[in-house]
């Protein structure tokens, strides 16, 4: 379901020190390193490490989250897809301006993730916070997470390169396909919502 906020004293849910806020904030601070690395000094081999921190963190996040409730939180339902979506936008806008994939992909992308912004009002007017991460969205972001870093790693030579390539372009592929069918989840899941918010009301209000 997704995360109403809560109207009691303060929990174990409203701590932000916690070991999984601090991953997603370390990723968060690597989104403009990957930037730099990338278009900067074309440093490929770092901006790799920086993607592998990224997804090895992202895993550490969400098993320390999952496995000790002491150690999940409200902030980190909001951090932990923002580093998700960030690092996708940034890679995306990196591997654009280097030439690496081509400009409609990106529009593509980013343009699935503004039509999620223009629908958050929505949400919150129902007042909730966040919808849940689907496992689709998850998916969807660890296939780029993987496509994306092989396809930087394509631009060196050989046959390993080639084989980046290849793999890469399928792995882009299929999570750009499964991040627009997460969108449309999303988007499924808050009509859902104002449907069920619209019948409470008449049910209130039978009159009007």
């Amino acid at each position: 379901m997704p995360h109403r906020p809560a109207e009691q004293a303060p929990t174990s849910g409203d701590r932000v020190f916690t070991i999984p806020n601090l991953l997603s904030l370390l990723r968060l601070l690597g989104v403009p390193l990957f930037l730099y690395l990338v278009l900067g000094p074309e440093a490929d081999g770092w901006a790799l490490a920086v993607l592998a921190f990224a997804g090895i963190s992202d895993y550490l996040d969400g098993q320390i989250a999952r496995r000790f409730p002491s150690q999940g939180s409200r902030i980190g339902q909001v951090l932990d897809p923002a580093a998700d979506r960030l690092y996708i936008i940034a890679v995306t806008v990196g591997l654009v301006l280097r030439e690496i994939i081509p400009l409609w992909l990106a529009v593509l992308l980013v343009a699935r993730d503004l039509v999620l912004v223009a629908a958050y009002p929505i949400i919150k007017r129902l007042g909730y916070t966040t919808l849940p991460v689907h496992f689709l969205g998850k998916a969807a972001t660890m296939c780029l997470m993987y496509g994306f870093p092989l396809l930087l790693l394509g631009e060196g030579g050989g046959d390993l390169a080639r084989l980046a390539t290849v793999l890469g372009w399928a792995f882009t592929v299929w999570g750009t396909a499964l991040y627009w069918w997460a969108g449309l989840l999303y988007l499924l899941q808050i009509r859902q919502l104002v449907r069920v918010a619209r019948g409470a009301r008449a049910a209130v209000e039978p009159g009007r």
